[in-house]
């Protein structure tokens, strides 16, 4: 990639952009140009990071806010016909939603708990990144990001989520191992994080940037943000697979 390629806005999509750190992504792409493509399961949600991202000077033609119920297929394709008729292309997916559950009894959560957040995090994943292949294939740059959790690396267990979520961020890992094999000879890059828990701290707060950031100190969504934004920057020869973090 060149110089000018590097400089060249993105058009990104983003899901779960309503709230913490899929609202950050939003938030960072924006920030430095990107045109951005936000769902949220409500529209109401992603207007309102629309909003905000709008009342920051980014172009309001440049930041378009969706309705995605990621566990509905008609939903999914809707939204991402609805990103086709605005684009002829995508360059970054950025994978964020996944509903989170908590507690370390499997007998803690309602059927329908351990169905929403298996079909948010695992169906959902495979679901949104099929649709918008297509429009990937398109572009010049295309990357998928996913992430995924220190919840799907094996042998992790110092989470306190529910095994149900443990379950959805295993086949997250899954999914996203054999895609990026069989995306690489097309020129689409697909790149896994496995963060620990996190500080998500609000990004339009002072405590973004006065966060500590010491080797002490938790990580913080500051941080995988820049993982995600030198991930994609890289010339296209280099496929950086997957980030994974030191367990504490």
């Amino acid at each position: 990639m060149t110089a000018e390629q590097a400089a060249t806005p993105r058009r990104v999509v983003v899901t779960a952009a309503g709230r913490d750190f899929g609202r950050t992504l939003a938030l960072g792409f924006a920030a430095r140009g990107d045109e951005v493509y936000l769902s949220a399961r409500t529209a109401e949600a992603a207007e309102r990071v629309r909003g905000e991202i709008i009342d920051r000077g980014h172009d309001p033609d440049r930041v378009h806010a969706f309705a995605c119920e990621l566990t509905d297929p008609a939903s999914v394709r809707a939204f991402a016909a609805s990103v086709a008729a605005r684009t002829g292309h995508v360059d970054v997916l950025l994978n964020n939603g996944a509903r989170y559950h908590h507690g370390t009894d499997l007998l803690s959560a309602s059927d329908e708990d351990v169905v929403d957040t298996l079909a948010s995090g695992a169906t959902g994943t495979v679901l949104v990144t099929k649709a918008f292949l297509p429009l990937l294939l398109e572009s010049e740059r295309p990357d998928i990001v996913t992430m995924v959790s220190g919840c799907g690396e094996k042998g992790n267990h110092r989470s306190d989520a529910h095994d149900a979520f443990y379950a959805a961020k295993s086949a997250q890992a899954g999914f996203t191992e054999v895609l990026s094999k069989r995306l690489r000879d097309r020129g689409v890059r697909v790149i896994s994080l496995y963060p620990p828990d996190f500080d998500n701290h609000d990004p339009l707060s002072d405590a973004w940037t006065d966060a500590p950031r010491t080797a002490k100190d938790p990580l913080t969504a500051q941080s995988l943000l820049d993982c995600v934004l030198f991930a994609v920057g890289q010339p296209r020869d280099c496929f950086i697979k997957s980030f994974h973090f030191e367990q504490v």
